[in-house]
């Protein structure tokens, strides 16, 4: 089935002076995906996502929204009114409750939503009367998320939704996006996060200095980039190792570390070992961080600095 591609962009290039943020990148978003830009801070993912957002003009290349093209000024305004935007360190009226905050830009966008059912949809409910400072930082994602829906946009735009937030906080605002994409969203996702972005996302595209690096789903980037599979094995008896032939690379003194390709070889790793009672046994799996570290040779951090 063919797929109705929401944003299709060619060649985009913009810089700041001699800096070039967005080095001629070229994809498309399908509707009905997340599909999320993955990447260390200043990599140019918000650059490309406010020109998406006609909020900057690009120095070169085809944007095209909702078949649109951006050199199109005056239908401009009707891209705007498709799309909805979480932008990143979103923020409130901290004075103002929850429900009157979403009121507030309700008659912004003079939109007929209802305010009630808005708030149930995010979960706010039991929070709906309380002022927007005294709200956990998930909380007030929740509500950031809620105004990006006001006009109850074709395409969501969420700018490192997850930037700061506790684990537990940061796992239920996955849970929202989740269920936003169920009810039909088309989400475009900046995040640094590596997790977040294997978790949520359909298709990814890794942009490092401006450049894409690789694309794809989560599961074919790893297969691609992630590595092999191995088993760590703690305060194991290297002569059992040895005496069934099985290559280890010791990365401390009390456990080894042994790559293997397929099941049959992982069961013949963990038969060499079932009669020691001492060893521990850590099966790791291949993840986007390990396909992005063999990618770039470098690591994001939760600051989201690459290392």
């Amino acid at each position: 089935m063919k797929q109705n591609k929401v944003i299709n962009i060619e060649g985009l290039t913009k810089t700041y002076n001699e800096f070039i943020a967005v080095n001629e990148i070229s994809f498309d978003v399908n509707e009905g995906e997340v599909f999320a830009l993955l990447g260390p801070n200043g990599a140019g993912k918000t650059t490309t996502v406010e020109i998406i957002e006609c909020l900057k003009t690009p120095d070169n290349g085809k944007v095209e929204i909702f078949g649109i093209n951006l050199e199109d000024k005056k239908k401009q305004n009707e891209i705007k009114r498709k799309i909805g935007v979480m932008p990143q360190n979103f923020n409130a009226f901290d004075w103002l409750t929850v429900k009157e905050n979403l009121d507030y830009f309700r008659k912004l966008y003079d939109s007929k939503i209802s305010i009630d059912e808005l708030i149930d949809r995010v979960g706010l409910t039991k929070k709906t009367d309380s002022m927007y400072k005294t709200l956990s930082g998930g909380m007030k994602q929740r509500v950031g998320i809620a105004i990006s829906l006001i006009n109850e946009p074709e395409l969501l735009f969420l700018d490192e939704p997850t930037a700061g937030l506790d684990p537990q906080a940061r796992r239920e605002t996955w849970n929202l996006i989740k269920k936003l994409k169920q009810q039909g969203k088309t989400i475009f996702l900046t995040t640094h996060y590596m997790e977040e972005a294997q978790e949520l996302s359909d298709r990814i595209l890794i942009i490092i200095e401006g450049k894409i690096v690789a694309s794809g789903s989560p599961s074919k980037l790893i297969e691609n980039y992630g590595g092999n599979k191995s088993i760590i094995l703690k305060n194991c008896d290297r002569k059992i190792l040895d005496k069934n032939n099985i290559q280890y690379e010791s990365d401390r003194e009390s456990q080894v570390q042994i790559t293997y390709d397929n099941n049959d070889q992982l069961f013949k790793i963990l038969a060499s070992v079932t009669d020691d009672p001492n060893v521990e046994i850590e099966i790791k799996k291949p993840n986007l961080d390990e396909a992005f570290l063999n990618l770039t040779g470098r690591r994001i951090n939760d600051e989201g600095l690459a290392k």
